[in-house]
């Protein structure tokens, strides 16, 4: 278990790469425009597995 200054350097990391990430997502849709959230969506169920009545999910 992580304790003390170990707890606290994990979650300054964790915060870190959400804001890289948040970055590259403002930086992607700046260059190709919003994300279909649908789209999104049809990933994210054949990520889980769940793609029953989905056949442009892939």
């Amino acid at each position: 278990m992580l304790r003390g200054w170990a707890l606290t350097e994990a979650l300054i990391q964790r915060q870190l790469e959400r804001d890289r990430l948040r970055e590259l997502i403002e930086d992607a849709e700046a260059e190709h425009g919003p994300v279909d959230q649908a789209a999104v969506e049809a990933k994210r169920a054949v990520l889980r597995g769940d793609t029953a009545g989905s056949a442009d999910a892939a």
